[in-house]
């Protein structure tokens, strides 16, 4: 009877235990990461191609950002010179382990020379690296899943005409038990993925807006999910080496940047600063200032129509809770 009594209750531990992983973390951290084999499609080769790849990688792509070596100290952290994509060590205080930003340059021996053109497009839109292990999602390819099968290839054939840099890194090591929750994050993308034309501006802003991770840092999270009704609203804090602050609420409620007009935002995006006050270089404007203005446009014309949300972020002043994002910022209280 007390066998009976014990499987019974293992049983429903069991059924119980099934449960709570089935409606929180799910089973991919057990079973592993979603993917695709890779396949030996290489991308043409054309001038419009290297073109365009040149454009959205050193701008709204941002991979110049993480990949290369940055001058923290200087305005807009500019890339050191002879470091373009390189990759660096990332330091992020608070996160569980080491993250590097891989060196992508076709160097055989330290960057991305040995890999396949379609391995590089995994990594990009897809989340897994050349050899099957899960990217850290600080990679935004939760955003370039978005991007189009035509700015991808063009991005891995600009990628292929850099020159190749000798750089060796250590790998990323995450701790457990984030090794093991990060193999939700990858999803393949086995469908074509088609962009809209700029001659349609609001759904090209959307695009763009969209590839560039800008929800990524500007709606605040909690245990890598986004707070419902904050999409936009700013309040993630960033620390690393451009100092410690939070994100700013880029809808266009008053508490956010309802005040811009086109002129000042393209302003900002191109010089990094607010009138007289200056953004934190985590804020790619370095990148951004590449684009066009009529890219610049598209994107603002999106984000006027975002839903305004009432937030508050202020970063000079002393970080207090705020019940709205559940961070500590400046204003934090205020809310």
């Amino acid at each position: 009877m007390f066998r009976k009594v014990v499987l019974i209750s293992a049983v429903f531990i069991l059924i119980l235990l099934s449960a709570g992983i089935s409606l929180t973390i799910g089973w991919r951290p057990f079973i592993g990461p979603r993917m695709r084999a890779t396949t030996s499609r290489q991308f043409e080769r054309t001038p419009q191609r290297l073109a365009r790849g040149k454009y959205l990688a050193t701008g709204i792509s941002d991979c110049t950002g993480c990949h290369s070596i940055r001058d923290w100290k200087s305005h807009g952290a500019p890339v050191v010179a002879g470091n373009e994509f390189s990759g660096q060590d990332f330091p992020l205080p608070g996160l569980p382990g080491r993250v590097v930003a891989t060196n992508i340059t076709p160097d055989v021996e330290t960057g991305a020379g040995g890999w396949t053109d379609d391995q590089l497009a995994r990594a990009i839109r897809e989340g897994i690296g050349h050899d099957g292990r899960v990217i850290f999602p600080i990679m935004p390819y939760s955003a370039y899943k978005n991007m189009s099968d035509e700015d991808l290839a063009s991005i891995v054939v600009y990628l292929r005409s850099l020159p190749p840099i000798r750089h060796p890194l250590p790998r990323t090591e995450i701790k457990f038990p984030v090794n093991y929750l990060i193999r939700s994050a990858p999803e393949p993308v086995t469908a074509p993925v088609n962009g809209p034309t700029p001659s349609e501006q609001l759904k090209y802003g959307e695009y763009l807006v969209t590839i560039g991770g800008c929800s990524g840092c500007h709606t605040p999270q909690v245990h890598g999910q986004e707070i419902p009704g904050m999409r936009f609203a700013g309040g993630n804090v960033m620390n690393g080496p451009w100092g410690n602050v939070a994100t700013a609420n880029i809808t266009s409620d008053a508490s956010g940047i309802g005040y811009y007009d086109e002129a000042l935002f393209l302003q900002v995006m191109r010089t990094g600063y607010i009138k007289a006050r200056e953004l934190k270089s985590i804020m790619p404007y370095e990148e951004y200032r590449n684009l066009t203005d009529d890219d610049l446009k598209a994107m603002y014309a999106y984000m006027r129509t975002l839903q305004p949300v009432k937030h508050r972020v202020d970063n000079s002043l002393p970080p207090t809770d705020c019940k709205l994002c559940r961070q500590k910022h400046g204003a934090g209280d205020q809310n």
